[in-house]
């Protein structure tokens, strides 16, 4: 058993959560609490109301989670948030919420792990929010060919795959989620491939006329890295146990 304030206060340390802007709307840290003692510590993508019953079905009272409950002030407590909330209370689930902090982070975040489950070498950062760099630069490998192969492996319910930039790219970006924020500035930042998430229709057309290798992953595949590895670096500190709460999101 531990207390919620000193797992929150560890938590908030680790993901540098009061040094890194947010987009608008946003809300890191202690979403909910519960009744101040937890003894069980999950992850989930999602702050939906299925995690939710998972984690309390599961004994859970600490859920981390990278897309929060608040992103914009609700009109009401009723219906779909009434029920989330509701949900979490009876269940005594306090949540946390980490966002950008766990996008960018150099040590923890969904890019730089992606990078390290690819096997790729990271040779910097870039697209800053506000002070903070969220895109990772890599060292690519011998071919395109070889990226899909590893991303293939990585993400077996499948990948994207726009090629219309270099067959041989010297380095690659990656920036989990949504990758559309990075486009323009690919070949500022000296590379013409992109791992991402998820993009939009437009952005094929994009990549044909701007010469560009474009790989969707999945929003919700490639931003599961960071919670989990926020979750075990709790679980190991505080001697809890831990578990990962996938909802099976195909997007």
């Amino acid at each position: 058993m531990a207390v919620l304030q000193e797992i929150v206060a560890f938590c908030d340390e680790r993901t540098r959560r009061r040094e890194i802007e947010d987009f608008p709307g946003s809300y890191n840290g202690l979403q909910l609490e519960n009744n101040g003692t937890v003894t069980s510590v999950a992850a989930a993508v999602d702050a939906g109301e299925a995690a939710f019953r998972r984690a309390i079905e599961a004994g859970v009272d600490f859920l981390i989670v990278h897309h929060g409950m608040l992103w914009t002030r609700p009109e009401a407590y009723a219906g779909p948030l009434y029920r989330k909330l509701k949900t979490a209370l009876d269940g005594n689930l306090a949540v946390y919420s980490s966002h950008l902090p766990l996008d960018a982070h150099k040590e923890i975040g969904n890019n730089r792990l992606l990078a390290g489950a690819l096997q790729l070498e990271v040779e910097g950062f870039f697209l800053p929010v506000g002070d903070t760099p969220v895109a990772l630069l890599a060292k690519a490998p011998q071919s395109r060919d070889h990226l899909l192969q590893h991303l293939q492996a990585e993400f077996p319910s499948g990948v994207t795959a726009m090629e219309f930039g270099s067959a041989e790219p010297r380095r690659i970006a990656i920036l989990t989620g949504s990758g559309r924020s990075a486009l323009p500035y690919l070949k500022q930042a000296g590379t013409d491939t992109l791992v991402t998430g998820e993009l939009r229709q437009e952005h094929f057309t994009y990549a044909q006329e701007n010469e560009l290798n474009l790989y969707c992953c999945g929003h919700y595949a490639t931003e599961t890295y960071g919670v989990r590895a926020l979750a075990g670096e709790v679980a190991d500190r505080f001697n809890l146990p831990t578990t990962f709460l996938a909802t099976g999101c195909p997007l």
